[in-house]
């Protein structure tokens, strides 16, 4: 029985590993650029972690580093995903309705102004929409892949849902309906994944005087961390003044983050991890075959967001999942 078990699973095991390599084939072949980006971020900041490691012993080479580059080499397959499901995402989020009601308003802004004006709306909404990410359950499920690594590093940041890149897509549609050029829209989402990418690396530069005005490596290593008083914490993007106003801020003086990862099990390997958040989701074929209920269970779905949505927006400050959700503490 112990064979027939053990043979079951290597064979599954092998089968998942052909899988994600033809994912990762495809992937290249509609793209290069994953292996471009990849020896790119090596180079840039791998030096950096050995000569100032912040935790030292950290290896290269480390746990799961197979996963998270695979990650950046399927990004061109995978980020095709993404860019569908923001379109649909920005539009179901609304988002555009108060765009077009303040246009008016922005077109009177001096166009010097515009720049400023955008950064500071874009990174206001997309910390909204990150932390609905960590605090809406559904939503959670989703990003907690990006969460689950335990080590952060050069390469930690590749590691992400598709379906996560969406924490864009609504500030993205709010800035071009409002009246913001596509250009100036693209290059701020595009410097926030950048930007990303090096937040997670393992560096033990503290850049205390800057924690206040523009996020560092330790303020989102703080982010990253399972630490029971550090959850739900540090969601800016670009400038800490929005974990500031509405009371998510957190960098204690006294210590530094140790461990990092997230208080459930996620399954190990690309293939396991797009299917995680999706396994209590039913067949899509049942939604074409049902199409009354499926629009019953999609406005449930909304509903239930909605309500989430304000369950964050007014929670006590420093409240966290077990408070807020004690029989789904997230």
């Amino acid at each position: 029985m112990e064979e027939t078990i053990g043979f079951k699973a290597r064979l599954v095991s092998m089968i998942l590993r052909l899988m994600t390599l033809t994912l990762i084939a495809v992937a290249l072949y509609i793209s290069v650029e994953g292996i471009f980006v990849v020896l790119l971020l090596f180079v840039l900041v791998v030096p950096f972690e050995k000569l100032f490691p912040r935790h030292k012993g950290q290896k290269i080479r480390r746990p799961h580093l197979d996963t998270d580059i695979g990650y950046a080499l399927a990004s061109p397959l995978l980020g095709l995903l993404t860019g569908f499901v923001a379109i649909v995402v920005g539009i179901l989020s609304l988002a555009w309705i108060p765009g077009l009601l303040i246009r008016p308003y922005i077109e009177q802004i001096p166009e010097e102004y515009m720049p400023m004006i955008g950064i500071l709306l874009f990174d206001m909404l997309v910390y909204w929409t990150h932390r609905f990410y960590h605090e809406i359950p559904v939503l959670w499920k989703f990003h907690a892949i990006h969460h689950s690594t335990e080590h952060l590093d050069w390469a930690s940041g590749f590691r992400g849902h598709p379906l996560d890149g969406t924490i864009l897509a609504p500030a993205f549609v709010f800035l071009v309906s409002a009246g913001f050029s596509f250009e100036l829209t693209g290059a701020l989402a595009a410097a926030q994944l950048i930007l990303g990418l090096f937040l997670h690396a393992n560096v033990r530069w503290r850049l205390k005087w800057l924690h206040r005005l523009i996020i560092t490596p330790e303020f989102h290593h703080w982010h990253h961390t399972n630490e029971r008083d550090a959850i739900w914490t540090n969601y800016s993007t670009f400038l800490p003044i929005w974990d500031q106003l509405f009371g998510t801020y957190f960098m204690p003086k006294s210590r530094r983050p140790q461990t990092y990862g997230v208080n459930e099990e996620i399954p190990v390997g690309i293939l396991r991890q797009l299917r995680y958040p999706l396994r209590t989701w039913k067949n899509p074929l049942w939604y074409v075959l049902h199409p009354f209920q499926s629009i019953k269970r999609t406005f449930k779905f909304a509903w239930q967001i909605l309500k989430a949505m304000r369950k964050s927006m007014f929670r006590k400050r420093g409240s966290k999942p077990w408070d807020v959700y004690p029989n789904n503490p997230l």
